[in-house]
């Protein structure tokens, strides 16, 4: 197993030396690279489940050929090895290659090897094979010459089409859909990420079963004796196996509802504390995770990959003027997010809607930020979370073209730049969150007597302590408080005061 390795590391740096024009993303590390303390360490924080997420490997590829093997035969373990295509309707040909581009890392981050990528011009994809008959042929002659034998499609790609393609180049097709869904299920691991994303893939199975031979035989009709019944022909094994995955989805929906309702049991405690949350959101590899480390010593995973964190991690956070609030790390979004996904990941995502404020990350050094920006507001938009407060946090800085801090940091008004990985900027935007989180309402003077500390400690936890002096007859507080507990403090606020 261990030895499988060596040569796939060499096929990849041959095909990079091979191929300088390659658009391969250039953020994704080499799997094998091992974490160092002197390297990772101070920019990353605690990484707790690294070593879990590296004791399992996942060896793709062992069987995708679609032919029968009629014959044994010693195989080489090795990555699948895959061609992209993209299709060019809209935007520049740039935009398409860094859709394209985009494309290679997901493959990698799947554990793919990715020869070569093809895009073609057209005013609309092919309905029958995606791209077109002709090109298709042509597909088929680039996947022979490279040995591929996995053909990637940047698009959803309907029934009709994978088939038919599948049938041209005679080699397993997937679109960008699966793809991404594929990556959520190697990197899910709580009950409810691993529980969304079985949701969203049968989500998108139910509707591309295929049958042949005994799948579309039909089963016996029913009748007293069996035998040669003649009440109907039964279901077929392909219609039992689409009504299986309609009960397992029920059910799935079912259970994620009940983990739903535990979700809403926290969120409602933290409103009855009156404690403030900050959502982080962004697009994929943002650095999301980085920032959440260094704002709190989280120590959740970061990894130089597309999508390497899905679980959302919420910690509590405090302000420089010592005012609590909670901080969560929600799923990297990217751009045509597979709307399974975003019905599956709902519960998830809604994290972002009821929070205060959000803190919305971007990455600085891609070559096209304002998408990843706009990609990232399509989804907010679709879990109505518009009317939620938004810092734009520019990360990255250290590796960024300064012109292009300098033209996002003009676009957006509410916006600063910072690297999570040196530390820049983190205490000026610390200073930012606490002037955009929402504050108590009542300013109050009160005399709380010692013997009523838990009134001062309340105000320290929950509102905002403007000062606080000693003196014989107790506490003399002046504070910011909600209504809630300026009403406690009421009968210790001084008469000149009141008056």
């Amino acid at each position: 197993m261990t030895s499988s390795s060596s040569p796939s590391q060499a096929a990849q740096s041959a095909f990079a030396q091979n191929n300088p024009e390659n658009l391969r993303a250039d953020a994704l590390m080499e799997e094998d690279v091992a974490w160092s303390f002197e390297i990772d360490g101070e920019r990353d924080g605690d990484q707790f489940d690294r070593s879990d997420r590296a004791a399992l490997r996942r060896v793709a590829g062992l069987s995708t050929e679609l032919e029968d093997v009629t014959e044994v035969e010693y195989r080489q373990l090795r990555l699948e090895r895959v061609v992209l295509v993209g299709v060019w309707t809209t935007g520049t040909a740039r935009d398409s290659e860094n859709s394209l581009a985009e494309l290679a890392a997901l493959a990698e981050t799947a554990g793919a090897l990715v020869l070569d990528g093809v895009i073609q011009r057209r005013d609309k994809p092919d309905a029958a094979t995606y791209i077109g008959s002709g090109k298709a042929n042509e597909l088929r002659d680039i996947v022979l010459e490279s040995g591929a034998d996995t053909v990637i499609c940047d698009g959803e790609l309907s029934p009709g089409q994978l088939i038919h393609l599948e049938d041209v180049v005679k080699v397993k097709v997937i679109d960008r859909t699966a793809l991404i869904l594929d990556i959520f299920a190697q990197h899910a691991k709580s009950r409810e990420g691993k529980a969304q994303v079985a949701l969203a893939q049968m989500q998108y199975m139910l509707p591309r079963l295929r049958g042949w031979g005994q799948s579309l035989s039909r089963q016996m009709g029913g009748g007293k004796g069996g035998g040669l019944a003649t009440r109907g022909p039964g279901e077929t094994k392909i219609e039992t196996d689409r009504r299986r995955i309609r009960e397992k989805m029920a059910k799935m929906r079912r259970e994620i509802a009940e983990m739903k309702t535990g979700r809403e049991i926290k969120r409602q405690e933290r409103r009855r504390n009156k404690v403030p949350s900050v959502a982080i959101a962004g697009y994929t590899n943002a650095g999301k995770s980085s920032l959440l480390n260094r704002l709190t010593g989280a120590g959740v995973l970061v990894e130089n990959a597309l999508f390497a964190t899905l679980d959302p991690t919420v910690r509590r956070a405090e302000t420089p003027s010592g005012r609590l609030y909670t901080l969560a790390d929600t799923v990297g979004f990217v751009r045509h997010l597979p709307h399974h996904l975003v019905e599956a990941f709902r519960s998830t995502m809604e994290e972002v809607g009821d929070s205060d404020l959000i803190v919305h990350v971007v990455d600085g050094s891609h070559p096209a930020p304002e998408e990843q920006l706009a990609a990232v507001r399509e989804v907010i938009r679709d879990v109505g979370a518009t009317d939620v407060p938004e810092i734009v946090v520019i990360n990255k800085a250290d590796a960024a073209d300064p012109l292009t801090l300098q033209r996002l940091l003009r676009i957006e008004k509410r916006s600063i730049a910072v690297s999570a990985r040196t530390g820049q900027g983190i205490d000026e935007l610390l200073a930012l969150i606490d002037n955009e989180l929402p504050r108590p309402s009542v300013e109050i003077e009160a005399l709380v007597p010692y013997t009523h500390g838990k009134l001062v400690a309340r105000a320290h936890t929950d509102g905002e302590v403007i000062s606080e002096e000693h003196t014989p007859e107790g506490t003399l507080l002046k504070a910011r408080v909600h209504e809630e507990l300026a009403a406690d403090l009421a009968p210790y606020v001084p008469a000149a005061t009141t008056a």
